[in-house]
């Protein structure tokens, strides 16, 4: 039915949008990652892995990697929270 079509186009806008803000939330957290090389290695990473499932289309496997995506960057905000409260 249209009714269902655009409703599932809706969804699938909406799921992109919060997936690219993800990766911009992983980008900018990357950025504050006071080694270059380490910079480098995450920011490659990251880009590696966005564009590697780009094509996804199994809903199970999506959510599966947002919740992945989600929790590596909550462990690099918190890694980046003990290394600038550790003394120098």
């Amino acid at each position: 039915t249209a009714a269902f079509s655009k409703l599932w186009i809706v969804c699938q806008f909406l799921q992109r949008q919060k997936i690219l803000g993800i990766y911009r939330n992983m980008l900018r957290t990357i950025r504050q990652v006071p080694d270059e090389g380490d910079r480098k290695y995450l920011r490659d990473w990251a880009r590696e892995e966005f564009k590697r499932n780009k094509n996804a289309t199994d809903q199970d496997a999506i959510r599966m990697m947002v919740t992945q995506a989600h929790n590596h960057l909550e462990e690099l905000r918190k890694s980046l929270a003990l290394a600038g409260s550790s003394p120098p």
